[in-house]
């Protein structure tokens, strides 16, 4: 099958993209399919005709993931003079050739719903939730929004536009992010007032909105579920800190157990939300919750990941693998699902 693996983008989440994109790409390559790595953003300046017979020879340098963000600035020297618009040189025409596209990007300009409704328009099959369900889950205040409509236990909060006043009051400590990152990029803890300020400008780094919730203190947990159906519940124990950007990618920093070791019933639960949650979003395929349990027992979904990381450090695949699948078979499903209509 002619697979395009489409990765990198110009999001803050680029080299959690091309991580997981490399080890996307070598599992089909090794499961003998005609698969290639393509960089949606700085695309392909090569012949196009017969690329799926070549290996991707840059794909050897896509590695780890660093301690920090990419510098996206120096990104826009590498494309073209005169490159305009996101996607670079014949990657619509690239992925126009391919069965299906499979979607290695995290972020904005991947996963909030722009490059599915593209797709869907030019009829490129690809993997993960359509354009309405990566939307939804992207923008945590509409995740949080459609949560307590349907009674998802979350943690009260608020959300906050760039020079509008403060709507709610939530007590110290607060934990403030993003409205539209991931990958915990732009969280922060806030402990007081000062600190709250510094987060605050902080997570409005990354957009003109973010969320403000009560700081749940407890174990951290997620759940992937793959065409409705939850997998093995993981539980993250940062060694230091919480669950940050650094502690998710640097190995060694986290301990991970699944299946995570809590009552059965506890697991049952968040398995239960997940499928809820995954249903409530309108996602297709596979999806990633992510939990945390208080001190008191009390389960809370925090958000929904519309496609999650395959790093080498990344949960779903370890998930996948508590339940009898490699990393081979678990992109071979996914891909299956696409196929499927799923």
């Amino acid at each position: 099958m002619k697979i395009v693996v489409l990765a990198g983008g110009n999001s803050s989440e680029r080299d959690v993209s091309l991580s997981s994109g490399g080890m996307i790409y070598r599992a089909f390559r090794d499961n003998g399919h005609q698969a290639i790595l393509l960089d949606v953003y700085l695309g392909y300046d090569g012949e196009t005709d017969g690329i799926f017979e070549q290996d991707t020879d840059w794909a050897a340098q896509v590695g780890a993931v660093g301690e920090e963000c990419p510098d996206l600035e120096s990104l826009k020297a590498l494309r073209g003079e005169g490159e305009k618009g996101f996607f670079g040189p014949h990657v619509l025409e690239i992925c126009q050739k391919a069965d299906c596209v499979f979607l290695a990007l995290h972020g904005a300009n991947g996963e909030d719903g722009r490059i599915q409704a593209c797709f869907d328009l030019l009829g490129i099959p690809y993997t993960g939730a359509d354009f309405v369900g990566s939307c939804l889950a992207m923008d945590k205040g509409i995740t949080k929004d459609l949560f307590r409509a349907y009674g998802i236990p979350t943690p009260r909060g608020f959300r906050q536009k760039l020079g509008e006043s403060e709507p709610g009051d939530i007590p110290y400590p607060r934990i403030v992010k993003t409205s539209c990152g991931g990958s915990s990029i732009g969280v922060c803890i806030a402990n007081d007032g000062s600190e709250y300020k510094k987060a605050m400008e902080e997570a409005f780094r990354y957009g003109d909105e973010v969320i403000v919730e009560e700081y749940i203190r407890g174990r951290e947990f997620s759940v992937g579920v793959i065409d409705g159906k939850a997998l093995p519940v993981i539980e993250m124990a940062p060694k230091e800190g919480f669950y940050d950007y650094r502690n998710k990618y640097q190995a060694g920093t986290t301990v991970e157990t699944c299946p995570a070791q809590i009552p059965g019933e506890k697991s049952s639960r968040m398995q239960e939300i997940a499928e809820r949650v995954f249903a409530i979003l309108r996602l297709k395929s596979y999806a990633r919750m992510d939990f945390i349990m208080g001190e008191d027992g009390e389960i809370y979904c925090l958000e929904a990941n519309t496609l999650p990381g395959m790093t080498p450090t990344s949960l779903l695949p370890q998930e996948a693998a508590a339940a009898g699948m490699d990393f081979g078979q678990l992109c071979g499903e996914i891909l299956k699902l696409v196929h499927n209509g799923r």
